[in-house]
């Protein structure tokens, strides 16, 4: 009995390490695929890297094509997208 007493601690730091920390960055994550996953030609967009620019075209699952000045187009990785700053409406359907 006196064993499992000891353990106690050890498992409400668990517990309280899972909803301060592993939860959070989980949610976080779950929500920055979304933001990914609904990435349209129009987008302003800001990388991790600090670019700011308009997507021209999603090549793939995980590539898009950023325009960053006019004419300046450079291949980024999806995943390197930090933000979304202004979205484009989705076209009417007919």
């Amino acid at each position: 009995m006196e064993s499992i007493g000891q353990f106690v601690p050890l498992i409400l730091i668990f517990v309280i390490m899972y909803f301060l920390l592993i939860r959070p960055q989980q949610k976080k994550m779950k929500d920055h695929q979304a933001m990914v996953g609904a990435l349209r030609r129009g987008d302003q967009v800001v990388t991790q890297g600090g670019l700011i620019g308009k997507v021209s075209k999603v090549k793939d699952d995980n590539e898009v094509e950023v325009e960053l000045a006019e004419g300046v187009k450079v291949r980024v990785v999806k995943s390197t997208i930090a933000q979304v700053v202004s979205k484009t409406e989705p076209a009417a359907e007919s």
